[in-house]
């Protein structure tokens, strides 16, 4: 037995905790930890906005990849803090759950709540450097290697501004990943500017020298208006402010659209809560139980027919659902605040719309017919769906992975964490693939060319189409409402096509499928698109062997041959079961593209674009977006 002794108990002090368990505060540290320090000190400038007392943001990406997040607020107290008997700058950032948002006199409604966010992202910075404008001074602090104190709060000049900017830089040797992504923050700033009507915020990328503003003067109605940008909608922008039950301020913003499927945005303080929570399903049930009985009161549904269910009344619905709800009873899933946990909110929510959506439903009436009508089309799509489940369900062989027209090859394995699904074009390809394959946890898919395109489909149109079924089938989760990711047989579903003009077309259309009807399959990091190489270069008699990806890769290899012999390689197909494996199939030597969606907005407007029914938008954005020239020789 190993000994366990006094000197066994570690105490880890000041901001080690935070350095030694940074998933615990900041989620993980990949890219998406690394953004989340974005958006702590971003966050602690919008509760300068929230309470009345910011107008103006700027980030700055700097050409080292550090950041600078400056606002015109109040700045931080720049005196002695009478509990840790040091600088309040200091205080703020190098002691764990020390801030302002513990004391409703300084914030009524905040992003923050734990009070660890700016000693958090101080912790695990390689430096920061904090200045304070206030009280006509300023005043400036340093910090290095995970927020140990190199230049306490000092003066260092006058002003008359007030104000706060902090700089950092992510530690290396914390994060997988210390690049930002400009598309990423740029979204995180267009959606706090939409939700606080009047605030300028800049964005400055010095790596790519691009400035760009973002000001909104119709606040969420017009967030609302740019989400549905190019979709035909079928109703105007329904709009409701203020305030609900436990003094919760509440905005809110709808537009149906002639879509299938529905976009909810919710932010509780500024924060965007991408799971959901507490406002959303009080959002959601108000929205229910307003369109049923105002169909019953109309007669627009017989009486003989059930209730809607939730998912027909939100068809075609695009809705952003803002809350700030006050400190003393905020609450969120963990630190990163994905989902708000404040159960005051779904009352107050759900009393507050739904009050005032059954009065714009009567003023509105045209609007409201028209969302009834679809409602029941959507519950009508909803039945046929539900029995073209059963009928898919029938072929399910208890004892046996599913295995629809024969066509996949299973991976031997039950280690699902460990499993990949190759969905491969073509008969051809995926013979190769099955050979070239490991067997004990490489699955083979083969697909007869193009499947449909879902963006003008629903669902029970998938569930008709048998390319469609085998992929559902053969992930096992589900589809739509009923997808469940615990449930998926792969931790990687690779996308294998050839490299040309339709091979790129069955990806756009497989991952169109993924992203409407699977969309957690790509948020949890599941899709993958292999790479094939382009070229094979050897000698003749083969003893040397080298591949290119590009024309640029083609040269650099050709460059380490005396003489050669190029192969260009027209589709997989034409690759042995050896030469697959070792460029595109290896874990140790292939290329993958992970599928992410880093800007959820324009992801939603290019596959509304791109992949649905409008030709004449989409026509503008080729024309606007493609150069079809060809560059001289």
């Amino acid at each position: 037995m190993q000994n366990y002794r006094d000197e066994n108990i570690k105490v880890l002090e000041g901001l080690e905790p935070v350095r030694k368990r940074p998933g615990m505060y900041i989620g993980s540290t990949d890219v998406h930890g690394l953004h989340h320090l974005v958006w702590e000190i971003f966050d602690n400038s919008i509760d300068e906005v929230i309470s009345g007392n910011a107008d103006t943001i700027k980030v700055i990406l700097e050409k080292d990849n550090s950041i600078t997040i400056k606002d015109n607020g109040r700045g931080i107290p720049i005196g002695i803090n009478p509990q840790s008997h040091m600088s309040t700058i200091d205080t703020v950032f190098t002691v764990l759950h020390a801030g302002g948002k513990f004391d409703d006199n300084a914030y009524k409604t905040s992003g923050g709540l734990h009070g660890v966010g700016a000693s958090v992202v101080n912790a695990l910075s390689e430096w920061m450097v904090v200045l304070v404008n206030r009280d006509n001074k300023v005043v400036e602090s340093k910090y290095e290697n995970g927020g140990k104190i190199v230049q306490s709060a000092k003066v260092v000049g006058t002003t008359n501004r007030t104000g706060t900017t902090v700089s950092f830089k992510p530690d290396p040797k914390i994060f997988k990943v210390t690049n930002f992504n400009p598309s990423v923050i740029k979204e995180r700033i267009r959606e706090s500017s939409f939700l606080y009507k009047n605030l300028k915020i800049i964005f400055e990328d010095k790596i790519n020298n691009e400035t760009n503003e973002f000001f909104s003067k119709n606040g969420i109605s017009e967030y609302v208006g740019f989400i549905n940008d190019g979709k035909s909608t079928i109703t105007s922008v329904a709009s409701f402010s203020g305030t609900g039950s436990d003094n919760i301020e509440i905005d809110i913003a709808l537009q149906y659209t002639t879509d299938t499927s529905e976009i909810i945005v919710s932010f509780a303080n500024s924060v965007k809560t991408i799971e959901g929570g507490s406002h959303e399903t009080g959002f959601k049930s108000a929205l229910t139980e307003s369109l049923n009985e105002y169909a019953r009161k109309w007669n627009l549904l017989k009486e003989k027919d059930k209730n809607f269910e939730g998912e027909d009344v939100r068809e075609g619905l695009t809705a952003v659902v803002s809350v700030r709800v006050p400190e003393k009873i905020i609450a969120y899933e963990g630190q990163t605040k994905n989902k708000l946990f404040t159960q005051e909110a779904v009352s107050s929510v759900k009393k507050f719309f739904g009050e005032r959506f059954n009065y714009w439903l009567e003023e509105n009436k045209k609007d409201a017919t028209k969302i009834i009508q679809k409602a029941l089309l959507s519950r009508d799509a909803r039945i046929a769906a539900k029995k073209a489940r059963e009928d898919t369900k029938k072929i399910k062989n208890a004892n046996q992975t599913l295995l629809l027209s024969g066509k996949l090859t299973p991976a031997q394995s039950k280690q699902y964490d460990q499993n990949e699904l190759f969905l491969v074009e073509g008969d051809s390809a995926g013979g190769t693939a099955k050979l070239a394959r490991n067997k004990k946890h490489q699955a083979i898919l083969p697909l007869k060319g193009k499947i449909l395109n879902v963006e003008k489909a629903r669902l029970r149109d998938l569930l008709a189409n048998e390319e469609i079924c085998t992929i559902i089938s053969s992930l096992g989760a589900g589809i739509g409402n009923d997808f469940k990711i615990e449930n998926l047989k792969y931790d990687k579903v690779v996308i294998m096509t050839d490299a040309d003009t339709d091979g790129a077309h069955i990806q756009v259309l497989l991952l169109t499928f993924f992203y409407r009807f699977m969309r957690p399959l790509i948020e949890k990091g599941h899709v993958y698109v292999a790479l094939p190489p382009l070229y094979r270069i050897s000698n003749k008699n083969n003893s040397q062997i080298a591949y290119a990806w590009n024309e640029q890769d083609l040269e650099e290899q050709k460059s380490h041959f005396k003489s050669f012999e190029i192969q260009r390689y027209k589709g997989l197909g034409e690759m042995s079961a050896d030469q697959l494996w070792e460029t595109t199939m290896n874990p140790d030597t292939r290329q993958f593209l992970k599928v992410s969606i880093q800007d959820a907005v324009l992801a939603e407007r290019r596959v509304n674009v791109l992949m649905g029914d409008n030709s004449t938008i989409r026509k503008e954005w080729i024309n606007n977006n493609v150069d079809f020239s060809l560059d001289e020789e």
